[in-house]
């Protein structure tokens, strides 16, 4: 068990991450702009926080054994979150990452695909873009986790495959489920074998 500090509990990702968190006997600090929307679990503390504010944040994140970011890309930045978490003494930091980043071949990113939805092309740029800057961060022992191609609800199947900086595919396209996303995430916290890397999850 751990004391841990979920940032953007009440989204798809980390509402999904807070009840892996709970169900596995873990103390959490579920913070989000709204509180309200966050669901009453074992011991998850609720608390209104906002992810650009550094040092409202890092007061927030003190006392912590890691902090869980699953905030969007482009209503955050990579320079707060990390600057509250080294403000706040914690060392341990896993991000909910994005699939943009991913290469489908050496050298040919996600994002970079004639197919790529124009819709996406924000959010997936900015996750490279804090991937990238997480990549020069050498005083934290930082996790990037990217989801497959289609990060949707699904089921808890504890059946996918892990990988690097490749998308994972199978014969219906690159998918993983909220639920099943948040198995390997907390999987990684409690036993690290991605320290300062990116790593990524699929069926």
């Amino acid at each position: 068990m751990s004391h841990v500090a979920l940032v953007g509990a009440s989204g798809n990702a980390g509402s999904r991450i807070l009840k892996e968190l709970s169900d596995r006997g873990h103390q959490i600090t579920a913070i989000a702009r709204h509180p309200d929307r966050i669901a009453a679990l074992p011991d998850v503390t609720a608390v209104q926080g906002d992810a650009n504010d550094r040092a409202a944040l890092a007061a927030l994140l003190k006392g912590h054994d890691a902090v869980i970011s699953a905030v969007h890309f482009t209503a955050s930045d990579a320079a707060t979150l990390v600057g509250a978490v080294r403000d706040a003494g914690v060392s341990r930091y896993l991000v909910v990452g994005g699939a943009g980043s991913l290469e489908v071949a050496p050298g040919e990113k996600v994002i970079d695909q004639p197919d790529f939805p124009e819709a996406y092309k924000p959010e997936a740029s900015a996750g490279g873009v804090f991937l990238d800057y997480l990549r020069g961060v050498d005083d934290l022992e930082w996790t990037f986790l990217s989801p497959s191609a289609e990060f949707v609800p699904g089921e808890r199947t504890g059946r996918f495959r892990l990988g690097k900086d490749e998308l994972l595919t199978h014969a219906e396209g690159s998918s993983i489920s909220f639920e099943d996303y948040a198995i390997a995430l907390v999987d990684e916290l409690e036993q690290p074998a991605h320290v300062r890397q990116r790593f990524t999850v699929g069926y």
